[in-house]
């Protein structure tokens, strides 16, 4: 008989401890994002990694302390992006034109890095309970941002009262379903339409400057 070789068992390169951490987490985030929550596994994370099973377990003490360092990760990274987006205090432009870049900056954030924006928008398939307080903790803090952006420059613009908290929630709801749209529908949603029809509400929402 012939002999038959058997396979060469697969070895991971060396990585610092690390890496090999934001290396899984990478892979974690793909499947997420592909497959939703409930088939991320230590297999599932194995197999997109190119590792084995020992590898995840000797970088994290199993799934559920994985999912969490996902979820702090994606945390963020998401809010470090947002409050990028933010004004300065010494913000000088009408308000206005600020919702406009912010939205405008939100979008391309999103495009470019959606596997950390589509869990956060809500676009991943069976998300626990934790992730979606999470999620909302995140909302909370980015829209008393928003809120306190809109009061500085509503009053500087003087004009009409404006209720600047339900004001917040409608840019942080705006902004969050422009983000789904282009990473959903991006050939029928692009930047340049979603922000041009914004900038139309605003005009008929705002006091004129």
């Amino acid at each position: 008989m012939k002999d038959v070789t058997p396979p060469k068992r697969r070895y991971a390169k060396r990585l610092p401890v690390e890496k090999r951490r934001e290396h899984l987490l990478d892979a974690a985030s793909r499947v997420l994002v592909r497959e939703g929550y409930e088939k991320v596994t230590i297999e599932a994370i194995a197999r997109e990694a190119d590792v084995t099973r020992p590898v995840v377990y000797a970088a994290y003490d199993g799934l559920e302390p994985l999912l969490h360092a996902l979820l702090d990760r994606t945390q963020r990274r998401a809010l470090a992006s947002a409050l990028q987006l933010m004004p300065e205090r010494t913000f000088e432009g009408e308000v206005d034109e600020w919702i406009l870049a912010a939205a405008g900056g939100l979008i391309d954030v999103v495009q470019r890095e959606p596997e950390t924006w589509r869990p956060v928008l809500g676009l991943t398939q069976n998300a626990p309970a934790i992730v979606r307080e999470r999620i909302e903790s995140t909302r909370e803090l980015v829209r008393g941002y928003v809120a306190d952006a809109l009061q500085v420059g509503l009053e500087r613009r003087g004009g009409p009262d404006v209720d600047v908290d339900v004001l917040a929630h409608l840019v942080m709801i705006t902004a969050e379903h422009f983000g789904r749209l282009v990473l959903d529908q991006p050939e029928k949603y692009d930047k340049e339409r979603l922000v041009g029809a914004l900038e139309g509400l605003l005009s008929a929402t705002l006091p004129p400057a």
